[in-house]
């Protein structure tokens, strides 16, 4: 599993210009159940995705069609940890 740490490196007003393809790019993801969880840091620097059921390769080659990396407005930064604990009732996705 993997927690992308995004951060911004553009003004807020670019960065919202591009919100809405950003957005559609994490509903594809999510649809692919890659993306588990994501949303905004706060406050609003970048923001914060979960993935899992990916390789690292693959990952990387996803993100990088994100708009907010293709308009070079943020950066990323990937961790890779092994979960070993879940609450009550969470399951964790198989890595296809």
């Amino acid at each position: 599993m993997y927690v992308v740490n995004i951060t911004y490196t553009a003004p807020l007003d670019r960065v919202d210009d591009a919100l809405e393809a950003h957005r559609a790019f994490l509903e594809q993801q999510f649809n692919a159940g890659v993306f588990i969880a994501a949303g905004p840091k706060l406050p609003r620097t970048g923001g914060i995705i979960l993935a899992a059921r990916i390789g690292r390769e693959r990952l990387d080659a996803i993100l990088a069609t994100d708009p907010f990396a293709q308009q070079q407005l943020a950066t990323y930064a990937v961790e890779e940890f092994k979960v070993t604990r879940l609450a009550p009732g969470l399951n964790l996705p198989a890595l296809s």
